[in-house]
């Protein structure tokens, strides 16, 4: 890996920590930089999930103020965020090597979409007022995602929180980046142990995503979420258009 690649990687992951903590669609950046590098999709996806932990942990750490009195959900979302993602690490490596490469475009495209329409998601927030019981399993399935993919689940994260269990945003989003740690931590160990993951690529990214999520807890309250929105789920569709045209 050339210095230029090492320092597109550092940057991508520097973006996505301060993106994931704010809205949770840095790895629609991160991802294409892996591919970029010369990665392969499946090497980038595993590689990409063990990268922003340290971004997601120091993002947590900077909004834990917004954590209080959330301690039985937490635990319990996290235990069914954590099987959902196991389970969808399990299917990743078990499923044929060039199933994930024709999903992949596919997913890619719907967590453009859902980026954009994260604003419609969030806004019925505002519209509910007590905690739906099936706020674990939605959780689970989407732990499910997380480890199969992960790429916008902060966005599915705060879209189901915010309908199921509704809370002001800044909480949901600091619940937000605790389950994204649970989530991809448990999908990174089986990583780390069974799949191709490319060292050299995840230290890079997450030097730079551990330096990205404190300035993103600085940034949530003040960024505009509207260009950023849209700058991601371009880049996404773009990355999905692509990547299919050569899966297909």
């Amino acid at each position: 890996m050339g210095p230029g690649q090492a320092a597109l990687l550092a940057g991508a992951g520097l973006i996505a920590g301060t993106v994931n903590t704010i809205a949770g669609a840095g790895s629609l950046l991160t991802f294409p930089a892996l591919l970029g590098a010369g990665l392969a999709p499946l090497a980038a996806n595993v590689t990409n999930c063990l990268g922003v932990i340290p971004g997601s942990v120091s993002g947590a750490y900077g909004l834990r103020a917004e954590l209080r009195g959330q301690r039985q959900a937490l635990v319990r979302w996290s235990v069914w965020v954590g099987a959902g993602s196991l389970a969808g690490a399990v299917l990743l490596l078990t499923l044929p090597g060039g199933a994930f490469n024709r999903i992949v475009p596919v997913l890619v495209g719907l967590a453009g979409l859902l980026v954009l329409a994260q604003p419609l998601i969030v806004r019925r927030i505002r519209d509910r007022a007590a905690t739906s019981a099936a706020t674990s399993p939605v959780v689970g399935a989407i732990g499910v995602y997380s480890g199969y993919f992960g790429a916008a689940q902060g966005v599915l994260l705060v879209g189901a929180l915010g309908v199921l269990a509704p809370q002001p945003l800044r909480k949901v989003n600091a619940i937000k980046n605790i389950l994204a740690v649970i989530g991809n931590g448990v999908a990174g160990l089986v990583y780390a142990l069974l799949a191709p993951v490319n060292w050299t690529a995840v230290l890079l990214l997450a030097v730079g995503s551990a330096c990205g999520g404190p300035i993103g807890a600085a940034l949530a309250k003040r960024v505009p979420a509207g260009p950023l929105r849209v700058g991601i789920a371009a880049a996404a569709l773009i990355v999905a258009v692509r990547l299919g045209l050569s899966a297909y």
